[in-house]
């Protein structure tokens, strides 16, 4: 179905060869992992089946790419649309439509499909994914996992053979995962071609045929699922892969010492338009040293948390002191840093070590050396003079967490942080926490993973329909609480 060989590409802006040598085939039926480190190719892979290379990205590319039979080179991607249907990791990059009904007749409509035949598709398409609810839905008022959903039932919609995701899990909650998943299963039952670029690991334990794993640009190894599930965590980590059997992770971050609140937030209620309240009378205080897990399904009010604490939106009420201070909205925007979930937002110079150096006020703007000690920290130093809109996900969300280490702020809110990482950069933002944490900082993160919640965080606040459900330790006596939330 899928035939890949010996593919070579480099991008036109980078020097590095993406992928060097290249040759795979997919046989029809199968789903296929391909898994591997941060930048090993996994994406450019996916990029060559959909046709995105050589036709949408520029590059140097030798070697041939066969879909279904037809050559990816002379075939362009809207002649493949029927044949490859393609998720990315943000579902609304690739939305067109206002609403859920309109998105999922889009493709159809630009096949030319009569108006009976396209309402057909869209009812049957709703029924096979079992997603009738969706339908008639404003599409940016749906959680994450409703627009991935939508993203994938949309590409369903055109009848393709072959279904390419790229990270689909990265920005979804546990429950989300669990009905990507049984989604995945429909569409491989029904004898679809899945081909699946992907960090976390452990949901796809029974939905895999084979593994491919990547490296530098090469294929280095591909295995049968049952031999890839039975590796030893040793060599797991060793390949920089995530956990396959998270039930037998356990708390690992040291508990700071008990020291006086420095953060007091009281009452903190929040609406967004019409009214509607996201927050509901959040109280609690954190203390330096603490790294504090935020929890909760999407559309808990997390996101709205992080950005009403940072000034980003307006309070209804309650209050935010740091020390007993109170501080308004503008006022907490030098001490309080948010690094975003969708980290291109953020990223606004030419260079990767310009990111770092970016500050308006000169007595926060970090010297050159610290900002080389970041850039090391991180495996960001040879990215340095590369375009950030250049790097893959997870080396943009690095170059993120590395402009909030340059800055002197004292409250950090991470959202997501390990969004479409592997493992040793999961690692390596461990370290940073740590690092932070070292520094007397107070560290928040927004995190579906269950792995980073276990490795670096002390506490976890439960947020559920705005209000704070549940504030417990992250110690062994509270794994079950934690398996719980994420059951």
């Amino acid at each position: 179905m899928i035939k890949i060989e010996n593919a070579t590409f480099r991008y036109g802006e980078t020097r590095e060869q993406c992928l060097r040598g290249v040759s795979l085939r997919i046989r029809r039926g199968e789903c296929v992992l391909l898994c591997g480190e941060s930048g090993c190719g996994k994406t450019t892979v996916t990029r060559l089946v959909n046709g995105l290379i050589p036709h949408f990205y520029e590059g140097e590319f030798s070697g041939k790419v066969t879909v279904a039979g037809r050559d990816v080179a002379e075939t362009t991607p809207d002649a493949l649309a029927g044949t490859v249907g393609s998720v990315f990791q943000n579902p609304r990059s690739q939305f067109f439509n206002l609403d859920t009904t309109g998105e999922l007749a889009f493709g159809c409509e630009n096949l030319g499909l009569p108006p009976a035949e396209i309402r057909e598709r869209v009812k049957s398409t709703a029924a096979a994914l079992g997603i009738e609810r969706l339908l008639d839905r404003d599409i940016f008022a749906l959680s994450g996992g409703e627009k991935q959903l939508i993203a994938i039932a949309s590409a369903y919609a055109l009848s393709p053979e072959i279904f390419v995701f790229d990270e689909p899990s990265s920005n979804l909650d546990w429950n989300a995962v669990g009905e990507l998943a049984r989604l995945m299963l429909r569409l491989k039952k029904t004898g679809k071609t899945l081909l699946i670029a992907e960090h976390r690991l452990y949901w796809l334990a029974g939905l895999i045929d084979r593994v491919v794993y990547m490296k530098a640009g090469r294929i280095e190894s591909d295995r049968s699922a049952a031999e890839f599930l039975a590796l030893p965590e040793r060599k797991r980590t060793d390949l920089g892969l995530r956990a396959l059997n998270p039930d037998a992770l356990r708390p690992a971050a040291k508990l700071p010492e008990r020291q006086s609140p420095v953060l007091q937030v009281s009452g903190l209620s929040a609406h967004y338009k019409r009214g509607k309240a996201v927050l509901r009378g959040i109280s609690f205080e954190s203390s330096p040293g603490e790294a504090i897990a935020i929890l909760g399904g999407n559309g808990a009010g997390k996101t709205t948390l992080a950005r009403v604490l940072c000034g980003l939106h307006k309070k209804a009420s309650g209050a935010i002191a740091l020390n007993g201070v109170k501080l308004s909205a503008g006022a907490r925007a030098g001490p309080f840093y948010l690094v975003m979930q969708e980290s291109g937002y953020q990223l606004f110079t030419d260079s990767v070590e310009n990111e770092l150096l970016l500050s308006k006020n000169r007595r926060s703007r970090p010297t050159p050396e610290k900002a080389e000690a970041i850039l090391e920290s991180l495996s960001l130093a040879e990215f340095r003079e590369r375009h950030p809109m250049s790097l893959s996900g997870g080396q943009k969300q690095r170059t993120a967490i590395g402009t909030a280490m340059a800055h002197h702020a004292r409250v950090l809110i991470f959202d997501e942080p390990t969004s479409g990482l592997d493992y040793g950069n999961m690692r390596l933002v461990v370290t940073v926490i740590e690092q932070l944490r070292a520094e007397g900082k107070t560290v928040f993160l927004i995190t579906h993973d269950y792995e980073l919640l276990l490795a670096a965080c002390t506490r976890a606040l439960l947020l559920e329909n705005g209000e704070i459900k549940s504030d417990f330790l992250m110690m062994e006596e509270n794994i079950g609480k934690v398996k719980e939330i994420f059951t």
